[in-house]
């Protein structure tokens, strides 16, 4: 799914539910404040949640040995923040197709 077809889905949403008050150019413009909030959040090293969808967040990536892969040669690379996503229960059974009770009753086994 790109950017374009989100738009087109939350337009078709919004005006099933509300009518048609609302056009693609500002649904897009909606869309993209979303996306640039989450951007902005993430670069001021804060964390996202949106309930029952899941969390971004910003990781700290350790210092490390990579291999260059034309010369072979070891290089260091160094450590750095990265965003990660950590999806929700309630997506994760959503996505998995199992009752969200079944992931319960694996967290309560582990």
């Amino acid at each position: 799914m790109t950017k374009a077809d989100l738009v087109e889905r939350v337009t078709e949403q919004i005006a099933r539910t509300a009518g048609p008050m609302i056009s693609k150019k500002d649904c897009s413009r909606v869309v993209d404040a979303f996306l640039d909030a989450i951007k902005e959040a993430l670069h001021q090293q804060k964390n996202i949640e949106v309930r029952g969808f899941g969390t971004f967040k910003i990781r700290q990536r350790k210092t490390r040995m990579a291999r260059n892969p034309r010369t072979g040669a070891p290089v260091e690379v160094s450590a750095r923040p990265v965003p990660v996503f950590k999806p929700s229960k309630e997506l994760r059974a959503l996505v998995a197709d199992i009752p969200i009770e079944e992931l319960e009753d694996e967290a309560e086994d582990a």
